[in-house]
């Protein structure tokens, strides 16, 4: 009796993780957007929600993390109105947490940081200049930006030598320059 009904619970667990998976991000993962901010870390995976923010200097909704940062600062992953009341399943949090990886093909990324906009083209640049916090290979456009800030568009090995004009062109089609 007892294996009978240890079998048919072990069945069951089987059927029920069978039918669970892990929630795939919301949100796309071609984008990624990171302002630091009054000691707060700002993460858009939306380009409106990061023009309004740009605008008006807040989210109206957020995912607030208190502390989370890497040197102890607030992160706030700036929401949409419809995802307002999502806490998993959004591609700026899996994007951050390393759980998601942006796309191969299309990438576009900014990260704003002591009046510097980084400008990315590959996810896996962003990534690294997240880690170390600085990018070898960088094409500088100094008070370019739409504030006048300088405009970094960050390099790698392979694209080093060449002007980022793809890069160049998908940043004044965002910030309408």
């Amino acid at each position: 009796m007892f294996k009978k009904a240890s079998f048919s619970l072990s069945v069951l667990a089987l059927l029920f993780t069978s039918q669970v998976s892990l929630a795939k991000p919301h949100y796309n993962v071609d984008d990624y957007y990171q302002v630091t901010k009054e000691g707060r870390i700002y993460i858009f995976d939306d380009y409106k929600t990061y023009a309004s923010f740009n605008q008006v200097g807040e989210t109206a909704y957020r995912l607030t993390r208190i502390g989370a940062g890497p040197k102890g600062e607030t992160i706030v992953f700036g929401l949409r109105k419809q995802d307002k009341k999502m806490r998993s399943g959004l591609g700026s949090v899996a994007l951050y947490e390393g759980t998601a990886e942006g796309i191969t093909d299309g990438f576009y990324g900014e990260v704003v940081d002591e009046g510097r906009i980084y400008v990315f083209s590959e996810w896996a640049d962003l990534k690294s200049f997240l880690s170390v916090g600085e990018a070898p290979y960088r094409f500088t456009q100094i008070g370019s930006g739409p504030k006048g800030e300088t405009v970094v568009y960050v390099l790698n090995k392979g694209n080093k030598k060449k002007q980022p004009t793809a890069l160049m062109l998908a940043f004044s089609k965002k910030h309408n320059k």
